[in-house]
C-alpha cells in the first residue's frame, strides 16, 4: 500500500456525523398493523439510547484518564471539577476503571490517594481517543493549525531534519503542514501497517528511524502515540527530541 497527495482520505472526517433521530408513528391511535412497526421502530430507539450511554461513559472515562495521565496527584474532588461531574459519579468512574486494570490506586499519608495509569490503561486511553477524535468533523481543522504551529515553531529553532512516528490520518494531515514550512522528512516509522512507503518516503521500523538520526521526532498518531513514545525512550531517544500534539489537553479542545 502507497500514500500519494491523490489519496482524499480526510472527507469522511470532514462530514458531519448525524445519528438518525427515533421518529415514532405519529397516529395518536392504531390498528393491529401499526403494533409490529411501533415496536420495531421502540426497539430501535431502545438500541440508541443504550448506544448513547456507552458512547457517554466511553468518553467520561477518556477524559478522567487523561486527566490522571497528565497529573497522578489529583483527587476526586480536584476531577469532579475539572470535568464538571459528580463527586459520586466520579468515585463510581475510578472503580470502574480499576477493576478493568485501566488504573492502579495507591495510598499516601493523610488518606490521599494517587491515580496512575497502567500500560493497558494507556493502551486503552489511545483506543478511546482515536475512536472520539474521528467522530468529530472538526479534526482536520484542529490537527492542521496545531501541527502548523508546531512546524513553524520547530522551523524558527533552526530545525530542519524531522521524523513521523505513526501513520494514521492524522499522519496525512500533518504531511500537509509540513510541506507549508519548507521542513525536511528525514524518515517515516510504523510498527504496525503494512504501508511501504508514505508520500514517497519509505516506512521503516522505530529502530530503523533512530539510525537514520533525525533532529526531531514528530508523534503522528492518536491511536498508538504513547506506545510510540515509550518505544522511542526504550530505544535510548531524549525525551526533549519527541513531540506530540496530543499533550496540553487536545480532547477537549477539539470540541471548541
Amino acid at each position: 500500500m502507497r500514500y500519494s497527495e491523490s489519496n482524499d482520505k480526510y472527507a469522511p472526517l470532514l462530514k458531519n456525523i448525524k445519528v438518525g433521530a427515533y421518529k415514532s408513528n405519529p397516529k395518536v391511535g392504531g390498528t393491529c398493523k401499526d403494533v409490529p412497526k411501533q415496536h420495531e421502530n421502540n426497539m430501535e430507539n431502545n438500541k440508541k439510547t443504550s448506544a448513547n450511554h456507552a458512547e457517554s461513559d466511553d468518553y467520561r472515562s477518556l477524559l478522567l484518564m487523561d486527566e490522571i495521565a497528565r497529573n497522578e496527584r489529583l483527587t476526586q474532588r480536584d476531577l469532579s471539577r475539572n470535568l464538571g461531574v459528580a463527586l459520586g459519579l466520579v468515585n463510581s468512574y475510578i472503580k470502574n476503571l480499576a477493576s478493568k486494570g485501566f488504573i492502579t490506586i495507591s495510598q499516601i499519608p493523610r488518606n490521599r490517594y494517587k491515580y496512575y495509569l497502567t500500560p493497558k490503561g494507556f493502551k486503552e486511553k489511545s483506543r478511546l481517543t482515536y475512536e472520539h477524535l474521528r467522530n468529530f468533523t472538526n479534526l482536520y481543522r484542529v490537527a492542521r493549525g496545531d501541527f502548523s504551529l508546531l512546524f513553524s515553531g520547530i522551523k524558527e529553532r533552526g530545525i530542519k531534519r524531522i521524523a513521523f512516528c505513526g501513520i494514521d490520518e492524522v499522519a496525512e494531515i500533518a504531511y500537509l503542514s509540513l510541506k507549508e514550512t519548507g521542513l525536511t522528512l528525514a524518515g517515516v516509522a510504523d510498527e504496525s501497517t503494512d504501508v511501504a512507503e508514505f508520500f514517497g518516503t519509505k516506512v521503516v521500523t522505530l529502530k530503523e528511524l533512530v539510525v537514520i538520526d533525525p533532529e526531531l521526532f514528530v508523534i503522528t498518531s492518536f491511536s498508538s502515540g504513547d506506545e510510540l513514545k515509550r518505544a522511542l525512550l526504550e530505544l535510548g531517544v531524549d525525551k526533549g527530541k519527541i513531540s506530540d500534539i496530543s499533550e496540553g489537553n487536545w480532547i477537549k479542545k477539539i470540541e471548541k
